[in-house]
């Protein structure tokens, strides 16, 4: 799907990636929702995120967080105060640290309660979108806080763009979890014939 270029694009992207993600976790049993990643690390990339997040949990609450950093940003910058959409003291530069300091902070989090606080977070954010126009989501330069990138460009990253991630990263453990499932399978077999030989 090519990247949204209008309001309506950018709706119909969110809800639909959105959708496809939480169809993915839905279509697991409850113990696999919640099991740590059994992916191998050092094969799924060399971001930082494929060894700071541990389980499902984990990825809905990295993307809750980024949402609230969306809608604060914007509420912030709408009603006259001039704030960058990272907060201070991060920056492009060291978001890898605000991104930690988000896994950390939710570790305490259930998992049933990181699902209600993604799905609350992801309506708002599409509310949002909403109160805007083609222009004022896509023109460049239409709000001075947005600098050289239009609004819906920071959309679409808190979004569509962001749920494609967290959908590549469940998939490698949904493939990661087949594999350990057919590897226990293989085993029990190779036992269970080695005995009846005996």
């Amino acid at each position: 799907m090519p990247r949204p270029e209008t309001k309506t694009e950018l709706l119909i992207a969110a809800n639909t990636r959105f959708d496809k993600l939480f169809a993915l976790i839905d279509a697991m049993p409850k113990s696999e929702q919640t099991a740590a990643f059994c992916f191998d690390v050092d094969k799924a990339g060399k971001e930082a995120h494929w060894k700071r997040d541990k389980n499902i949990r984990d990825v809905l609450v990295h993307l809750y967080e980024w949402h609230r950093l969306l809608l604060n940003w914007v509420a912030a910058n709408r009603s006259g105060e001039s704030k960058p959409f990272l907060p201070a003291p991060y920056n492009w530069k060291t978001y890898g640290d605000m991104n930690a300091g988000f896994w950390k902070k939710h570790q305490p989090t259930p998992h049933e309660r990181s699902r209600e606080m993604l799905k609350e977070s992801h309506r708002a954010v599409v509310m949002l979108i909403d109160t805007f126009s083609d222009e004022e989501l896509f023109e460049k330069k239409h709000f001075s806080w947005t600098g050289g990138t239009t609004l819906g460009s920071y959309c679409v990253s808190a979004t569509s763009s962001h749920y494609d991630w967290a959908i590549k990263k469940i998939r490698a453990q949904i493939k990661a979890l087949k594999e350990q499932s057919q590897w226990t399978s293989n085993s029990t077999e190779y036992l269970l014939r080695s005995r009846e030989r005996k």
